[in-house]
C-alpha cells in the first residue's frame, strides 16, 4: 500500500491498485465509532458516448442510462432488494449519480462486515431483466417528473443551458421520459461491463480500522474479474463562450429564485490551487461575512446566506451563486460592482482573513467520515488528491487570487438564470 499523509493535519490514506484494477483507499480514524464505505464507478450522465475497451466498438447509449442502472443494481436474482438487507442491519444505506460518477454507500457502528459483504455482492452481481427493466421505467419517470416540478433543480439546468452549447454537462442525470424508454436490460449490461469493470472503480472506506486488516477483507470479498484498458469517452469539443446570458422561467415559489454562474473555460490550469482560490473569492464577494452580503441584507435585497460552488471536471468548470430575492437583476448589478471593486483594491487583510476561513473549512472536512470519503472519491475521480487542499493552500497568493479573479469573474462569461413566481 502506498501511504500519502498530510503532515498540516496529521491525516493518513492509504492507496493500493488491486490485480484485477480496482484502486482502495484507507483513512484511517482512530477513536470513530461510525465506519463509512462508499464504491465509485467513474461513470456519470455525461458519458453517453464511448469506445468499448475490448471491441473498439464505439457505443451511442440513451440519456439516463448511468442513473437508470444505479437503480437497478439493487435487484437480486434471489428476489431481494439489497437497499433493504442494508436498513434492516441498522445500517444508514444509499446511492447516486453524479455528472461523472456513480457511488454505493453506506454508514454504520454495528455489523460492518454483514453490510460490506452485501455491498460488494450487489455491485458486483447485477441482475436484469427484460421484466424488471420495463418496471423500473415507471419508477424513474415519476421521478423525472418529480424533478421537473422542482424549482432548485429547474433553475441549475436553466443555468447550464445559458452557459454551455452543447456540453454534456446539460445533460439531465435522469434523462427524459423519452430516453429511458430507450433503455433494455443489453444497455445496461453493455454500461456495466465496460463501466463497473475494477479498474475503472474506486472503493473508499474511512473509520477505525488497521489498514492492512480491511485491505484484506475487501480482498476476499472481490470478484476477480479480467483487467481491462482505459475507456475512450468520447465528449462534444470545446467551446468557447456562453450559449445565451439569461434564461427565466415561473413556477410555483413564495419568492424568486436566482442562479448567477461564471463559465471557466480553462479546465487545465492547477485544479487544486485554482479551486482555493475561487472558494476565497467567493467568500470574498458575497460570503456571510462579506460587506456586500451584510448591505443587500440590510436592505432586504437578499433573505439569507447565497449557496456558493464551483463544480468542475477536464470537461466543464463553472461558478454557481445561488440566492432568493425580490429583485435578482439588482443582486447581479451589485455583485459586478462588487467585483469590479475587488479588481481595483484587493484589500490584503481582508484576503488573509477570508483565506484562514476557508482553510478551516477543509479541516472540519477531517471530523466526519462520510465527508472524508466522498471527498476522496469525488477527488479521485478528478485526478486529485484531497490533501492537496491541504498542502497547497500557502501556495495561493494574493496576486494569483487575483488572477483568478479577472480570469473567472467576467461579465462576459456571465450568465443569469431566475424562477419567478408563477
Amino acid at each position: 500500500m502506498k501511504l500519502v499523509e498530510s503532515t498540516r493535519i496529521k491525516e493518513k490514506a492509504y492507496i493500493e491498485k488491486l490485480n484485477n484494477g480496482l484502486t482502495v483507499i484507507i483513512i484511517p480514524k482512530e477513536n470513530t465509532q461510525k465506519k463509512y464505505v462508499i464504491w465509485g464507478t467513474h461513470f456519470g450522465s455525461i458519458d453517453n458516448r464511448f469506445i468499448m475497451p475490448k471491441t473498439n466498438e464505439e457505443v451511442f447509449v440513451p440519456d439516463g442510462v448511468a442513473h437508470f442502472l444505479e437503480h437497478k443494481m439493487f435487484e437480486q436474482e434471489n428476489g431481494r432488494n439489497s437497499l433493504d438487507v442494508l436498513m434492516s442491519l441498522g445500517v444508514d444505506a444509499n446511492a447516486y449519480t453524479t455528472n461523472n460518477h456513480t457511488a454505493y454507500l453506506f454508514e454504520t457502528t454495528n455489523n460492518f462486515y454483514e453490510a460490506l459483504d452485501e455491498l460488494m455482492d450487489y455491485v458486483q452481481n447485477p441482475y436484469f431483466t427484460d421484466e424488471n427493466v420495463e418496471k423500473e421505467k415507471g419508477i424513474i419517470a415519476q421521478e423525472i417528473g418529480m424533478y421537473d416540478d422542482d424549482p432548485g433543480w429547474q433553475l441549475y439546468m436553466n443555468a447550464l443551458d445559458c452557459m454551455y452549447k452543447e456540453n454534456a454537462i446539460k445533460i439531465d442525470i435522469a434523462g427524459t421520459v423519452e430516453s429511458i424508454n430507450k433503455i433494455d436490460k443489453d444497455v445496461l449490461y453493455k454500461c456495466y461491463n465496460t463501466f463497473y469493470n475494477p479498474s475503472n472503480m474506486t472503493l473508499v472506506v474511512c473509520g477505525d480500522f488497521k489498514p492492512e486488516e480491511i485491505m484484506q477483507e475487501i480482498k476476499n470479498r472481490i470478484v476477480e474479474k479480467e483487467k481491462q484498458g482505459e475507456i475512450e469517452r468520447i465528449y462534444p469539443k470545446d467551446e468557447k463562450g456562453i450559449n445565451k446570458k439569461y434564461k427565466e422561467t415561473s413556477m410555483p415559489v413564495s419568492k424568486p429564485i436566482f442562479l448567477i454562474g461564471f463559465k471557466d473555460e480553462n479546465t487545465n490550469k492547477d485544479k487544486v490551487k485554482k479551486h482555493i482560490a475561487i472558494e476565497i473569492l467567493m467568500n470574498m464577494l458575497v460570503g456571510k461575512s462579506s460587506p456586500l452580503y451584510q448591505k443587500m441584507y440590510d436592505e432586504g435585497l437578499l433573505l439569507a446566506p447565497l449557496d456558493m460552488d464551483y463544480e468542475f471536471t477536464n470537461n466543464y468548470a463553472h461558478v454557481m451563486l445561488t440566492g432568493q430575492s425580490k429583485e435578482p437583476k439588482k443582486v447581479q448589478e451589485e455583485l459586478l460592482k462588487q467585483i469590479q471593486n475587488l479588481k481595483q483594491n484587493m484589500d490584503n487583510k481582508y484576503f488573509e482573513r477570508i483565506k484562514k476561513k476557508v482553510y478551516g473549512d477543509y479541516v472540519v472536512e477531517y471530523n466526519n467520515v462520510a465527508d472524508i470519503a466522498r471527498m476522496f472519491l469525488s477527488d479521485y475521480f478528478k485526478g486529485i488528491n484531497s490533501f492537496d487542499y491541504i498542502e497547497q493552500y500557502n501556495t495561493v497568493t494574493e496576486e494569483y487570487t487575483t488572477e483568478i479573479l479577472n480570469e473567472i469573474f467576467d461579465e462576459k462569461n456571465m450568465v443569469m438564470s431566475v424562477v419567478n413566481i408563477k
